[in-house]
C-alpha cells in the first residue's frame, strides 16, 4: 500500500477521533425502559439489583470502548503526521528502506575505492612529498614570487591561520590540498579571483582562502557519506556514483564548483568572517538541491558549474 493510499484512507477516517466521540448508546441509555434479556414468558418480576450490575457494566465497557478508540485515533494521526510531514526523520527512513539496492560497475568500485584510499591519507609535514605539494601549491598561486621556507609569515597571504600551514589541515586531509593543487591547475581564473578576492563587495574581515578550501573538502566528505564503511547512504553521495561512473575526477570537479559557489553565497549575504560556517551549510544545501536534479549525469550539468572560469 502506497504511502498516498494510506494517506488518504487516514484523512477520510477522520483520525482525530472527533467522530468516534458520539457513541452510538441507542442500546442503552436511549431506551424508555431497562434491557431486561429474555426472561422466557415474562411471568419473572424484574430484579432491581441485576438492572443496576447491567447498567454498571455497561457504561464501565463504554469508557474503555471510547478510551481505547480515542488512543488508536491519535496514533493514527501521528503516523499520518510523520508520514505527511516534510523532511521528517522517520520519512526519510521510510524512503530509504523502499530504495533499490545500489549495484556498482567493476569501473565504480575502483573510483570509488581509489577515492577512499585518498582520504586516508592524513597531511604529514615531515614527507618530503607532501612538502612538494605545498611548494606546488604556492608556484600556482603566485607564480612570480619566491616559495618561502615552510615556516613563514609568507604563507598567511595564502589564507592559512599560522605561519605553518601542515597546521591547519587537521581532519581534511591531504586530500584537501591535491583539491587546491586542482582547482589552480584547471580553473586558474577562478582559482585567482577567489584568492585575491577580486570579484563582489568583499568583507573587512573575509574567510581565509586556504582554510575555507580545507574546511570545503570536509563538507563534501561528510555530504556525500564517503568516510562511511559500506556504500553512501546519503542521496547526494548516491547520485555521486552516477557522477564518478563518468569522470574519475569527479570529486575534484566538484570541490571546485562548491567554492565557487560558497564565495557566491559569501558575497550574496555579505556574510564576514564569523559567519562562514552558515556560508557554508547553505552551499552544502545548494548542492544536495543541485544533485537531485534528474538531468545531472556530469559534474559539468551542475547549474553552478557555471560560474567556473577556466
Amino acid at each position: 500500500m502506497s504511502s498516498s493510499t494510506l494517506r488518504r484512507r487516514l484523512y477520510h477516517g477522520d483520525v482525530d477521533g472527533r467522530r468516534d466521540e458520539q457513541m452510538d448508546t441507542s442500546s442503552a441509555d436511549g431506551l424508555d425502559e431497562p434491557l431486561l434479556g429474555s426472561y422466557g414468558d415474562g411471568s419473572k418480576e424484574y430484579d432491581s439489583r441485576e438492572e443496576e450490575d447491567w447498567d454498571s457494566r455497561k457504561k464501565v465497557e463504554q469508557q474503555w470502548t471510547f478510551l481505547f478508540s480515542t488512543l488508536i485515533a491519535q496514533w493514527a494521526q501521528w503516523f499520518a503526521n510523520i508520514l505527511t510531514e516534510s523532511g521528517s526523520v522517520f520519512g526519510r527512513l521510510l524512503t530509504f528502506s523502499t530504495q533499490s539496492p545500489i549495484y556498482l560497475s567493476p569501473l565504480q568500485e575502483e573510483r570509488l575505492s581509489t577515492l577512499k584510499e585518498r582520504l586516508e591519507v592524513p597531511f604529514d609535514g615531515s614527507r618530503v612529498d607532501h612538502q612538494d605539494a605545498l611548494r606546488q601549491l604556492w608556484r600556482l598561486a603566485f607564480p612570480d614570487t619566491t616559495i618561502p621556507p615552510l615556516k613563514s609569515e609568507a604563507w598567511k597571504e595564502m589564507g592559512w591561520q599560522g605561519t605553518d600551514p601542515s597546521t591547519d589541515f587537521r581532519g581534511g586531509g591531504f586530500i584537501s590540498l591535491e583539491n587546491l593543487i586542482y582547482f589552480a591547475q584547471n580553473y586558474p581564473e577562478s582559482f585567482q579571483k577567489l584568492l585575491l578576492k577580486q570579484e563582489g563587495m568583499r568583507a573587512e574581515w573575509e574567510y581565509p582562502f586556504a582554510v575555507a578550501g580545507i574546511n570545503i573538502s570536509f563538507m563534501l566528505i561528510q555530504m556525500l557519506d564517503l568516510q562511511s564503511t559500506g556504500m553512501p547512504s546519503s542521496q547526494a553521495g548516491t547520485r555521486f556514483l552516477e557522477l564518478l561512473a563518468e569522470d574519475e575526477n569527479a570529486f575534484d570537479k566538484l570541490y571546485c564548483v562548491a567554492f565557487r559557489l560558497m564565495d557566491a553565497q559569501w558575497l550574496v549575504k555579505r556574510a564576514s568572517y564569523m559567519e562562514f560556517n552558515e556560508v557554508l551549510k547553505s552551499t552544502r544545501t545548494q548542492l544536495e538541491r543541485e544533485l537531485a536534479l534528474e538531468d545531472v549525469t556530469h559534474v559539468r550539468d551542475l547549474p553552478s558549474y557555471t560560474m567556473l572560469y577556466r
